[in-house]
């Protein structure tokens, strides 16, 4: 699995992180990019002093920041990203609680799934905080849960794009899969992304069609086991549902 590298150097890790953030949510103030990172508003300020002298942010009018030229052509996808973290986190420690497991919420962005937010177990043996990272929607659970729930229409655009890089025979496996999927309600990712990582998905129902996000549990693949399954598909479709009812009220 890859978590944080023993010799992690903060600075950088922080200011990756701020990057990630001002790209997926949008305009952050110095107190909110304190808080989302853990420091203090000083430090917020100096580390977005230097996105901003890098291009990788750049100062509004109304002292807010955002993404700069650099992270433009990536900026969030449309689903309501900063709201969807607020409303998800209290449901995603519940099911830490619940099921001792990490969990994450994710939004689909073209061919890729970006992780939104995180909230990890306290096991030795984890799957760390994917906050900000991005990997490809066909080979993540939580990508996969998304993908089978999309319009007819809305999945063959995204499968155009991934049909670039797997070729036919693939993209037709991968729709079998996504059929499966669709029936049965969630999406296993067992080590397509990283050994030693298994994950399970499920798509946060959105009437509107604008929300395309999952929750997935992930853990360490020697504890992964398929008598618990029906536990955590159920915990996690639970979740998010009450996600997705929240985020229809106005």
């Amino acid at each position: 699995m890859r978590n944080k590298p023993p010799y992690a150097i903060a600075s950088v890790d922080s200011a990756l992180l701020l990057a990630a953030l001002l790209q997926q949510e949008g305009p952050l103030r110095v107190t909110d990019a304190a808080e989302r990172l853990g420091v203090s508003v000083s430090t917020a300020h100096r580390l977005l002093a230097m996105l901003v002298y890098r291009d990788f942010a750049e100062q509004q009018e109304d002292r807010r920041y955002r993404a700069g030229r650099v992270l433009r052509e990536a900026v969030a996808p449309e689903a309501p990203v900063a709201r969807l973290r607020q409303v998800a986190l209290p449901h995603l420690r519940d099911l830490v609680d619940r099921l001792g497991e990490t969990v994450n919420v994710m939004v689909l962005a073209g061919s890729e799934v970006r992780f939104v937010a995180t909230a990890e177990c306290d096991h030795v043996l984890r799957v760390g905080d994917r906050t900000g990272r991005s990997l490809p929607a066909h080979l993540a659970s939580g990508g996969k849960a998304i993908l089978a729930a999309l319009a007819p229409e809305d999945l063959a655009q995204v499968l155009g794009d991934i049909g670039e890089d797997l070729g036919e025979d693939e993209v037709v496996r991968l729709r079998k899969e996504l059929n499966v999927v669709r029936r049965r309600g969630f999406a296993v990712n067992d080590q397509s992304t990283e050994a030693g990582l298994t994950a399970v998905g499920v798509a946060i129902p959105d009437p509107g069609g604008t929300l395309r996000a999952a929750i997935s549990i992930a853990v360490p693949t020697v504890r992964y086991s398929r008598e618990l399954l029906p536990i955590w598909t159920a915990a996690l479709a639970g979740a998010a549902t009450a996600v997705g009812t929240a985020l229809a009220r106005p």
